[in-house]
């Protein structure tokens, strides 16, 4: 893959004609997404002895390759609960269900989502954060059905003090 040097992105500028037609459309096709032999290829295969003076007069620089995307990890099998391995606390709950609001209501419904997101942002203690979290599970249940619900209520009582679970 090739890539424009400072050089060779200044090269590109208005005003700036050192380079031939040729090499300014070899520069600006450069941009590491395009194989080196794809350029080389080009102009009836003319465009090798271009690249090789375009890097040698320090417009290109080759890289390697980026890798390729890491596989996806696979969704964990329903009804498990995720890991967690922060601690227990009223903020970890609250963050995750600021998260959870935005993951399961705005692009669906932005005014339920900042609804839910004013009232995390009002709860000042356990019971009036529980209430926001259980109003919000009511809706994940009629939007995503009662399973959904079930596994994300499990993943929230990982994140909450035991207090919390007692008093609920």
């Amino acid at each position: 893959m090739l890539i424009k040097t400072d050089k060779g992105r200044s090269e590109l500028l208005p005003g700036q004609r050192t380079l031939g037609q040729r090499e300014r459309a070899i520069l600006l096709v450069a941009d590491g997404r395009k194989s080196t032999d794809s350029l080389n290829a080009l102009f009836h295969g003319e465009g090798r002895a271009m690249v090789e003076a375009l890097i040698a007069g320090g417009y290109l620089i080759e890289q390697a390759p980026a890798a390729p995307p890491a596989r996806p990890v696979p969704p964990p099998p329903r009804g498990s609960v995720d890991t967690f391995s922060g601690p227990r606390s009223l903020a970890s709950a609250r963050m995750f269900l600021f998260d959870l609001s935005d993951r399961m209501f705005a692009a669906r419904d932005r005014a339920l989502a900042d609804r839910f997101r004013q009232a995390l942002r009002e709860a000042r203690d356990a019971n009036s954060m529980m209430t926001v979290g259980q109003e919000m599970l009511t809706e994940i249940e009629r939007v995503a059905g009662a399973e959904r619900a079930a596994s994300i209520r499990e993943r929230l009582a990982k994140v909450l003090p035991e207090s919390a679970l007692q008093e609920a």
